[in-house]
């Protein structure tokens, strides 16, 4: 059996960078929780899949485990991930800039699949590389 870091790197690696997003029931539940969802994200799988479906086409994104902690049924991954603002993100054209962001996601696993997640990512750095906000262009 998996360790719960290794459904989560699972989860990181097929979904998130291999683009595989029907796998994501493969690793998280139906009505999987998102505890800080982004604004408009629908609920559940659906809602999250979403998300990351327009976070790739927008960015071409790519992860890489930074740090990873588990205790018990949840797990903890510090994270980086690069990318090129090369589509429409929340309303905001295509700008072109590079882009490196840092975050945090909780992760709660319940019977080998993630029940709850909650990320948690320097949005604020992501906006002013892409020139808008406190020492944006914009």
């Amino acid at each position: 059996m998996d360790s719960n870091k290794d459904i989560v790197r699972g989860f990181i690696d097929r979904v998130i960078n291999g683009g595989e997003m029907e796998a994501a029931g493969e690793f998280m539940w139906e009505d999987v929780i998102e505890r800080v969802p982004f604004p408009g994200q629908g609920e559940g799988l659906e809602g999250v899949k979403d998300i990351l479906r327009g976070m790739s086409k927008a960015f071409g994104w790519k992860w890489v485990v930074e740090e990873q902690i588990a205790e018990g049924v949840n797990v903890v991954t510090r994270f980086a991930w690069t990318g090129v603002h090369q589509a429409e993100f929340m309303g905001m054209a295509a700008t072109g800039e590079t882009v490196r962001v840092w975050g945090v996601v909780i992760d709660r696993l319940e019977g080998g699949r993630i029940r709850e997640t909650r990320i948690i990512m320097d949005t604020l750095g992501l906006m002013m590389q892409m020139g808008v906000g406190p020492g944006g262009a914009a």
